[in-house]
């Protein structure tokens, strides 16, 4: 039997080398993407049944406050930003009940609600006079 020649080892190590950086890389993005998600599913949990009663007007009430609470100062707090995306999204997730010929529409709002972050409106109130 014949000895593996140095080049087939390297290309072997470096195959090795290469996924192992790539799981290692991705499990690392994946716990630091949304380091918030605890707070956002038990939020979700809470509101979700409250908000499959909402009218469409309690929606909209909802909706017009998120919109006039970022806007201006005080900032939110974690807990009333991830409440009202909470809130936000898992009223998209009824209405994907309701029509079942918009409930692609209504899932991909939904988790665009939920992914939504605390950090990135911070940020975004500091660039503002």
């Amino acid at each position: 039997m014949k000895p593996p020649k140095l080049n087939e080892v390297t290309m072997k190590w470096n195959k090795f080398a290469l996924l192992f950086f790539l799981l290692m890389t991705t499990l690392c993005f994946s716990q630091a993407t949304d380091e918030d998600a605890a707070i956002k599913e038990r939020l979700y949990q809470k509101y979700k049944k409250e908000v499959l009663a909402y009218t469409h007007k309690d929606f909209d009430e909802l909706f017009f406050s998120f919109v006039e609470r970022t806007g201006k100062d005080p900032l939110l707090t974690k807990e009333e930003y991830y409440t009202f995306t909470c809130k936000i999204a898992a009223y998209s997730e009824r209405l994907g009940k309701l029509y079942k010929s918009e409930r692609e529409t209504a899932e991909k709002s939904k988790q665009e609600w939920l992914a939504k972050s605390y950090q990135d409106y911070v940020n975004s109130r500091k660039t503002k006079p």
